[in-house]
C-alpha cells in the first residue's frame, strides 16, 4: 500500500467524520475514488466561471452515491483556486423559496457559509470586504505616494471603490447593493461600528423591514424571499470585479424540495429552480456556479419530481443517444453518479486502512486478501448493488478498524465472518419522511 502523508489533524477528522457518518471538510482528497472524469467536468465548470460565464449543474445519485462527497471535493478546490464559496442544505425551514421566508433562510445560510482560501471555514464576508479596502489603500498609496492620513487619501478610495460599484448599479437591484458597500467604506473610514454592522447585516438579509432598512442605510429595499437570488448574481459579479474568480454556490440535500407535499409549494420552488438554471445558461448571470446535489427520485419522478415539468424534462432528459449507447455524458447540466466498481470500492478501503493505522500509530496487520475478504462477505451479506454505494459500508469498515485496534486479538476474518455481523443496509431514497437515511461520501 502506498504511504500517504497526513497531518494527525486531517487523519483525525477523516476518522472521526466517517466513523460518524458525516463528509469531512479537510483531507478528502485522501480518500477520492473513481470520480476523476467528474470531477476534471465539474473543475472545466470552474475554468468558464472565471472567464465570466455562469454555470449551472446537478450532482444525481441514489443515498450513498457520493453526492455530498463530490459537493465538498468541488468546494475545496473552488476555494483553493481563488473563488468565494457558499454552501447550504436545504431542509423543512430552508427552500428556495416559501410562505415563510424559506428562501431567505437558504441565502441567510449561504451568507453565513461564505468561504475563501484565507477564511475556508465560513463567515468570510467581513475578511473579502475589509480585504478590498486594504487593497484598494494600498494601491492608491503606491500610485500617488500619500499616506492613509493624509488630505486627500480617502477621497482617492472612494473614487476606485465607486468604480467597482458602478460596474453592478445598472443590474437588478444593483444601485441598493453599491449603496450599501458605499456605507461599509464609510463606516470602515470613520471608524463608525453602528453603520458597519448595520451595512453587515443587509447584506446578510437580516433586515425585517424596508423601513428599518432606510432609517439605518438610506436605502429603501431589503433581501427577501422574492429577491434573495438577485442579490446571490450581485455577489457574483461584485466578488468578480474585486479580484475573485467568481462566486460557487453549493446547495445540497434537493430531495427536500420533492418532498414537499403541498403541489403549489412544490412547483413554486421547482420554477424558483428553473429560473436560476435559465438565468446561468443563458448568460443572464456571470461569474456564478451553482451546482445542486439531488436523488434520482427528485430528478426522475414523473408524479412530484422536476420531470413533472415539461421544460424540466426537456433540459434534463439524456439524450436518446446516450442512453441507447450506455454511456456516461458528462458535459451536460445532469452528473449521474454512477456505482463504483469492486476494484474502486478496494482501493478505497485500502486507503482508509492506511489512513487509520497512521492515525493511532500501530503495526499495520492488515492483507489485500483481508481486504478483498471484507468486500466479498458485503457482496454475500447484501448484494453486489448495496456494495457499490460507499456509503452504506464505510462506517461499518471504519468502525471494524476501530474494534480490531482496540481489541488486536481477535483476528480481522473472524469479526467480520462472525453470526453477529450485519452490514448496514443500503438506504432507500424513496422514504420521504426519513431525513436522516443519508450517508453521502
Amino acid at each position: 500500500m502506498t504511504k500517504h502523508k497526513i497531518s494527525k489533524k486531517v487523519s483525525t477528522a477523516l476518522i472521526n467524520s466517517l466513523g460518524a457518518g458525516v463528509v469531512p471538510r479537510t483531507g478528502i482528497e485522501h480518500i477520492a475514488v473513481g470520480r476523476e472524469k467528474e470531477l476534471n467536468s465539474l473543475l472545466q465548470n470552474l475554468n468558464d466561471i472565471s472567464e465570466g460565464v455562469a454555470a449551472f449543474r446537478f450532482i444525481i445519485g441514489n443515498y450513498g452515491s457520493g453526492k455530498s462527497f463530490m459537493l465538498q471535493m468541488i468546494r475545496n478546490r473552488a476555494i483553493e483556486q481563488g473563488f468565494v464559496v457558499a454552501d447550504a442544505d436545504l431542509s423543512s425551514g430552508r427552500r428556495l423559496a416559501g410562505s415563510n421566508n424559506e428562501g431567505l433562510a437558504t441565502y441567510r445560510e449561504l451568507m453565513s457559509h461564505l468561504a475563501t482560501k484565507t477564511r475556508p471555514d465560513g463567515g468570510a464576508l467581513v475578511s473579502i470586504l475589509e480585504g478590498w479596502i486594504n487593497k484598494i489603500q494600498q494601491e492608491i498609496a503606491k500610485e500617488t505616494g500619500m499616506r492613509p492620513n493624509d488630505e486627500g487619501f480617502d477621497e482617492q478610495v472612494e473614487i476606485k471603490i465607486r468604480e467597482v460599484v458602478g460596474y453592478i448599479e445598472d443590474l437588478v437591484h444593483g444601485f441598493d447593493f453599491g449603496s450599501v458597500i458605499i456605507a461599509y467604506w464609510r463606516s470602515y473610514r470613520l471608524d463608525d461600528d453602528n453603520l458597519k454592522n448595520a451595512s453587515l447585516r443587509w447584506l446578510r438579509g437580516e433586515f425585517n423591514t424596508k423601513t428599518e432598512a432606510k432609517a439605518a442605510l438610506g436605502v429603501r429595499v431589503i433581501i427577501d424571499d422574492d429577491t434573495w437570488y438577485d442579490y446571490i448574481k450581485l455577489l457574483a459579479k461584485f466578488v468578480a470585479e474585486i479580484g475573485y474568480k467568481g462566486l460557487l454556490i453549493l446547495i445540497d440535500e434537493a430531495v427536500i424540495l420533492y418532498q414537499i407535499t403541498t403541489t403549489v409549494t412544490r412547483e413554486k420552488n421547482y420554477n424558483r429552480l428553473l429560473a436560476m438554471f435559465n438565468d446561468t445558461m443563458q448568460c443572464k448571470a456571470e461569474n456564478l456556479g451553482i451546482i445542486i446535489g439531488g436523488t434520482i427520485k427528485f430528478l426522475e419522478d414523473p408524479n412530484r419530481g422536476l420531470f413533472a415539468d415539461p421544460a424540466w424534462r426537456r433540459r434534463t432528459k439524456e439524450s436518446r443517444f446516450v442512453t441507447q449507447a450506455n454511456v456516461q455524458e458528462y458535459m451536460g447540466p445532469v452528473i449521474r453518479l454512477n456505482p463504483l466498481t469492486e476494484t474502486e470500492i478496494l482501493t478505497l478501503l485500502q486507503r482508509l486502512t492506511e489512513i487509520h493505522v497512521l492515525n493511532f500509530g500501530y503495526e499495520q496487520r492488515f492483507k489485500n486478501s483481508d481486504l478483498k475478504e471484507f468486500v466479498q462477505e458485503i457482496i454475500t451479506r447484501l448484494g453486489a448493488e448495496a456494495l457499490l454505494t460507499p456509503g452504506e459500508i464505510i462506517r461499518d469498515f471504519i468502525s471494524v478498524l476501530n474494534v480490531l485496534y482496540q481489541n488486536p486479538e481477535i483476528k480481522f476474518s473472524e469479526l467480520i465472518h462472525g453470526a453477529n455481523f450485519k452490514p448496514t443496509a443500503a438506504g432507500k431514497d424513496d422514504n420521504l419522511d426519513d431525513d436522516a437515511a443519508e450517508f453521502s461520501l
